[in-house]
């Protein structure tokens, strides 16, 4: 009897509800609930933009899938964007694999972008366009990794805080763009006209091509390096376990600084391709706020360079449809769109929680004590 109230009374004493870490789940299982997720965003997302505006909800899915795939120019557009955005994911993945929480994406993008056009401005038209590019991309990636190791010698070796550090960096990337746009543009506009040297080649005839080739490799290459090769298991070691990685004799230090001078360069290489293959200018937007966005696929993804093709396609494709979707509804501003992106994120990520997680209720005292009498009872 006594054994019985005493675990009555810590079944009183359990919480309503917990959450206990579910085991693997097949990955048949995991699209299934990752596509009804999806489904079930975008439903609620077209009754939003129907309840603000007199169209059918159906036309909201016209809308979205004509503002991203409706034309050939729309899908190259959609495609480029997506290699971009994978560029810096990419760049991402291996600092967030190591748990450095690199938020500098933004600033490592603007450094490479203010590098190669510095090339451009100074050397245009000076030295054979062959040798500008490569000198562009040699700037671009130097930047990126400076803007890159910075943090990661101070988290090193002085345990500095590295998501404030980084995110402080891309405001101070930010101001060196205003000034050298304050220097190179006397009118006092603060805009940069696109620059006619330094342009990247076309392939077969094709300007986003070379863009969407790179990183998509990149994205190929950053997996093979991260799941086969020794810095990848030194990465994921030193992610589980400083002190784990120190013991099997692994040098820590140097392991971080390595990762975040890669991690830096290739988000540099993203900016290159702003400069040199798409915009031919810089701005203080030019990074567009990718270094937050990707931040998003590649948790999204579980930092698996190559499901972050997949997670960032999807990101594209719903914030170039919204712009068609605005147009269509008649919105005029960016408010209702802006609703609908975060609520179709909001479904997705609350879908990866509940994959992981699962909810178990408290046992109810009837129930407990049933359980308990049918063991009593095998018991005798």
């Amino acid at each position: 009897m006594e054994t019985k109230q005493i675990k009555q009374e810590q079944i009183k004493k359990e919480p309503l509800l917990r959450l206990v870490k579910r085991g693997a789940l097949p990955a048949k299982k995991i699209v299934l609930i990752y596509a009804i997720a999806i489904v079930v965003s975008l439903v609620l997302s077209a009754i939003v933009c129907s309840l603000f505006s007199s169209k059918n909800p159906l036309a909201f899915f016209v809308s979205i899938f004509d503002g991203a795939l409706g034309t050939p120019k729309r899908i190259w557009l959609l495609l480029q964007d997506t290699a971009l955005l994978l560029g810096v994911a990419v760049a991402l993945v291996p600092a967030f694999k190591m748990k450095f929480w690199n938020l500098g994406g933004n600033g490592q993008i603007l450094v490479g972008c203010l590098a190669s056009i510095s090339c451009m401005f100074y050397l245009g038209g000076k030295i054979p366009n062959v040798l500008l590019i490569l000198l562009m991309t040699v700037a671009s990636i130097a930047a990126g990794a400076v803007w890159g190791v910075l943090p990661a010698i101070f988290k090193a070796h002085f345990g500095t805080n590295e998501s404030l550090f980084t995110l402080m960096l891309n405001y101070i990337a930010t101001g060196l763009v205003s000034m050298f746009l304050t220097i190179w543009v006397k009118s006092g506009s603060g805009v940069l006209v696109p620059l006619k040297q330094g342009h990247f080649p076309m392939l077969f005839g094709n300007k986003h091509l070379l863009t969407i080739l790179v990183f998509f490799a990149l994205a190929v290459l950053m997996f093979v390096y991260l799941k086969y090769t020794k810095h990848g298991y030194e990465i994921s070691v030193v992610g589980d376990s400083p002190n784990t990685a120190k013991y099997i004799g692994i040098d820590v230090k140097r392991v971080i600084i390595r990762t975040m001078i890669i991690s830096g360069a290739l988000a540099g290489v993203v900016g290159l391709f702003l400069a040199g293959g798409i915009h031919h200018t810089v701005s203080a937007t030019s990074a567009n706020n990718m270094g937050f966005t990707a931040i998003m696929a590649t948790w999204l993804a579980a930092f698996n360079p190559l499901v972050m093709m997949v997670t960032c396609l999807f990101i594209i494709f719903i914030s170039r449809g919204m712009v068609q979707v605005r147009g269509d509804f008649g919105f005029t501003n960016d408010s209702i769109a802006n609703i609908v992106i975060g609520l179709v994120y909001f479904c997705v990520i609350a879908c990866s929680f509940f994959i992981t997680y699962s909810v178990v209720f408290r046992r109810s005292g009837t129930k407990a004590q049933k359980t308990e009498k049918t063991k009593g009872g095998n018991e005798e």
